[in-house]
């Protein structure tokens, strides 16, 4: 038994850590940062409150794994949103409120560094565009705009 569990451990660490850095893809905003893992986090919560939005939710598995005795690089996702847009997208489609909150995506690289990354909200919201509308458009827009700028502070 213990065999197997110590497999198991070694192939998890492995796939973890040949995972690699998050790469450029179709509708998502990729930043790579100087910024150590534990302080862009930090500055990510700051900047999306300088921009009117708040942490609603937080998880990932780092702390988990560790408390498992494995290592992972560091790894947190920040759900980001306020009451005025949830509203305003709650009279445009129900359905587009499973989007809510729209994430930012810290990972930890090999050299101590940091990279955020997130799918921008007008990606995120695509589906729901028949049932929203333009309305539904122009606030994904608008959060497109306060992600890049929450983006921009943190990396700072």
């Amino acid at each position: 038994m213990p065999i197997k569990r110590l497999t198991a451990a070694l192939i998890l660490a492995a796939s973890a850590a040949s995972a690699g850095s998050i790469a450029p893809r179709d509708g998502w905003a990729v930043h790579e940062t100087s910024k150590p893992y534990e302080q862009l986090i930090e500055d990510v919560k700051a900047a999306a409150k300088a921009e009117g939005l708040g942490v609603v939710t937080q998880a990932g598995p780092t702390e988990a794994a560790a408390a498992r005795g494995i290592t992972i690089p560091g790894n947190r996702v920040i759900g980001l949103f306020n009451n005025d847009f949830a509203v305003k997208i709650l009279a445009l489609s129900t359905a587009a409120m499973i989007e809510a909150p729209v994430r930012m995506y810290v990972t930890e690289e090999a050299d101590g560094s940091a990279t955020l990354s997130y799918k921008r909200p007008t990606h995120v919201f695509a589906p729901y565009a028949e049932e929203g509308g333009a309305g539904l458009a122009a606030l994904a827009g608008q959060l497109d705009r306060r992600f890049a700028l929450i983006a921009e502070r943190a990396q700072k």
